[in-house]
């Protein structure tokens, strides 16, 4: 695996990774609508010269919200690489706070976002249940046919 900054170039890659996990470009989390994810500062991964993944995040004044972690190859460490070029970057720029939301259907991820060392901070509980309406094309039901309703709040000690 490679990690290495994305541009402008793997943008279209990027843009139809996020359609194809999550319905559109536009994301929303805790009520604030990202119009077009794809535009976000972050990583890509890539795989035998191919990307598999992309981690991208929204920052404000030194903290920052990794908004999107996308990856299309599982199993080989692409999320684990992602997760660990994103908290050196936070090192590295000094953010305060690096934190995720994610719904309480990706059982997968929040296994992986635990054992790199992330926090489960808070839930919230019908978050997404009460946004759905800024993100219609959201689904009922996600990951392993379990309803889509909760946020869950995770943040990586820095």
């Amino acid at each position: 695996m490679h990690v290495r900054r994305a541009t402008q170039d793997d943008r279209a890659w990027i843009a139809e990774a996020i359609i194809n996990a999550f319905a559109s470009t536009r994301l929303v989390s805790r009520g604030r609508v990202h119009e077009d994810a794809s535009i976000l500062d972050g990583f890509v991964v890539e795989s035998d010269g191919r990307p598999v993944g992309c981690a991208l995040w929204h920052e404000v004044e030194g903290d920052a919200e990794l908004a999107v972690i996308v990856t299309t190859y599982r199993g080989a460490g692409a999320g684990t690489a992602l997760l660990d070029a994103v908290v050196d970057y936070a090192r590295a720029h000094e953010w305060k706070r690096l934190w995720l939301i994610t719904t309480n259907d990706n059982t997968d991820a929040l296994r992986l976002y635990q054992r790199a060392g992330w926090d489960w901070v808070a839930w919230h509980r019908d978050g997404v249940s009460e946004h759905r309406a800024l993100k219609p094309e959201l689904p009922e039901a996600g990951a392993h046919g379990i309803p889509i309703r909760h946020e869950i709040e995770l943040e990586y000690p820095l």
